[in-house]
């Protein structure tokens, strides 16, 4: 479990530095467009909301509260894998070594 804390972290970590460097060097406006006039800038972005989809699906899944959820799941949408490094995080240390409560949330009990 240790390993899978630093490598959340360490996303937590590389998602802060390249949020704060898109958000001072770039224009999310223009540098969007231009991810949709590119073929595959639309592949990648299909590829990566499928993706933060499918971790949203995890995350509602095992947290016990809707509004929670739906927290974390808004986050996911705008901030991306920065949020879902963080709630793995949270969630890592919120299971106490206990894979199957960091997997199942609420559910590993009942």
């Amino acid at each position: 479990m240790a390993t899978a804390k630093i490598i959340a972290a360490l996303g937590v970590l590389a998602m802060t530095a390249v949020l704060v460097y898109g958000l001072t060097a770039g224009s999310l406006a223009a540098d969007g467009a231009e991810l949709l006039r590119n073929p595959w800038g639309i592949v990648s972005l299909v590829d990566l909301y499928t993706g933060f989809i499918l971790f949203s699906a995890w995350i509602v899944y095992r947290e016990k509260s809707p509004a929670v959820a739906a927290f974390w799941v808004a986050l996911m949408m705008g901030l991306g894998f920065f949020t879902g490094s963080l709630y793995a995080l949270r969630a890592l240390n919120a299971s106490k070594g206990d894979w199957k409560v960091f997997w199942m949330g609420h559910h590993a009990n009942g």
